[in-house]
């Protein structure tokens, strides 16, 4: 017996009519992302291992144990990508296109070797927003508005909440993760066995833990907002101005600290409580300032940066729980074209086709070559929720008519060759061109 060859454990293969509903969601996204001026950049997949431990951070929960990282046959140590932003970055500096724009936007598959679960694989998907060389905190608040303006079109903003944070500057934390330690320290019988692995190596992550929010051990943590200097301050509070200014809500969230290393001032992440656990969020998009990142990897060029990346997995989890986003389609299928098996009437079939196709670029046709009775074909058609039917036989071509089958209002009518185009435009003027 031939063994069943399944997918990769945590990739999940998405399926007709879903694709729909994704491209739906990605082309609101992307013309919205249009409609602010930001540019397409397209960017590989596999990248060198040390381009992510040099940007995400060396004791980071990616870095240690999310990888998927091989060897090519140099025995050069490469990593499919576990996130965008360090391969944008990349691709910046080696192609110095720092000034042509300032803002983008990329599209694709990452991965990372964690728990799979409801909205969360192996191999998931982003769509990442970056920007360039703009210190004002209203180009931070452009990015909270592009998003919000995406949530009000896929009309989830009712179900999706923003918090916001200053995690402030390196030298800040340095000084915070002083204090953070020794109150992990004291607190050490509290902690998983997790998280005490972090004590020494990355303790803000621990701040993110939800358990520790029932023992209210956080209450009496040190708080960063205590340690962050004058500037990050006030451009935090100028950051909450705009967004009030703009009407839009947001919680300030002083445990929010992202979970890579280069993040400094203003953060964010949008969150919601429709998906997964009970009264556990699941973050739907996050981001921040990484204003050391370029300098970091260029040696020398002092030019600061922001972004945010949507997860899609999660983001049209919600969208289908919701039922927020009406489908433009009743059908699957608009044109169902049945021949008679004869030579002429195939031929007529594929002109007629052809001929539908140009006129109607955006419509989705199908032609029949199952040859089966006329009954059957139809089953067939409305197997693939067909809206209209066209048949055509001997008698039909020599007069020159078409048989036309409305499947939704279930009617037919005999029409001549000619009349065609003009019985459909009435069902389909909006796919013209």
């Amino acid at each position: 017996m031939i063994k069943l060859i399944t997918s990769v454990h945590g990739m999940h293969d998405c399926l007709f009519p879903n694709t729909i509903l994704w491209k739906n969601v990605e082309n609101i996204i992307q013309d919205t992302l249009n409609n602010y001026g930001y540019q397409e950049i397209k960017l590989p997949i596999l990248e060198k291992s040390e381009l992510f431990k040099k940007t995400i951070g060396e004791y980071t929960d990616i870095i240690e144990k999310e990888m998927y990282t091989l060897f090519d046959k140099n025995n050069n140590s490469l990593t499919l990508r576990p996130e965008g932003t360090a391969g944008f970055i990349r691709a910046i500096i080696e192609h110095n296109i720092f000034y042509n724009n300032r803002r983008f936007w990329y599209n694709g598959p990452m991965f990372r070797y964690e728990r799979p679960q409801k909205g969360r694989y192996r191999q998931f998907n982003q769509i990442g927003i970056e920007i360039l060389g703009l210190a004002s905190p209203y180009i931070d608040a452009e990015v909270i508005i592009v998003v919000n303006n995406i949530w009000k079109k896929l009309n989830i903003i009712n179900n999706v909440f923003l918090e916001i944070n200053s995690i402030g500057s390196l030298t800040d934390r340095q000084k915070y993760i002083k204090q953070l330690i020794l109150f992990w320290e004291k607190n050490y019988l509290y902690l998983d066995l997790n998280d005490r692995k972090k004590i020494y190596t990355n303790p803000l992550r621990i701040l993110d833990n939800y358990k520790y929010k029932n023992i209210k051990l956080l209450k009496y943590a040190p708080k960063l907002q205590d340690f962050l200097n004058k500037e990050s301050i006030n451009k935090f509070n100028e950051f909450c101005d705009i967004l009030n200014f703009m009407n839009i809500k947001f919680n300030i969230n002083n445990y929010l600290v992202r979970g890579l290393d280069y993040y400094n001032d203003i953060v964010f992440e949008w969150k919601s409580y429709d998906i997964g656990s009970k009264n556990i969020s699941k973050t739907i998009c996050g981001g921040g300032r990484y204003d050391k990142l370029i300098n970091n990897m260029s040696n020398g060029k002092n030019i600061n940066g922001l972004g945010c990346a949507i997860g899609m997995e999660r983001l049209l989890l919600l969208v289908q729980i919701n039922k927020s986003l009406k489908s433009n389609i009743n059908y699957l299928i608009d044109v169902f074209l049945i021949p008679m098996e004869s030579d002429n009437s195939l031929k007529k079939i594929l002109i007629i086709g052809e001929l539908i196709r140009k006129k109607f670029p955006k419509l989705r046709i199908i032609t029949s070559y199952l040859f089966q009775k006329i009954k059957k074909q139809i089953i067939q058609a409305n197997k693939y929720k067909a809206r209209f039917i066209l048949i055509i036989g001997p008698n039909e071509i020599k007069n020159n008519l078409i048989i036309l089958k409305d499947l939704y209002f279930r009617k037919q009518i005999v029409i001549s060759e000619n009349q065609l185009i003009l019985n459909l435009e009435k069902y389909f003027s909006k796919y013209l061109f």
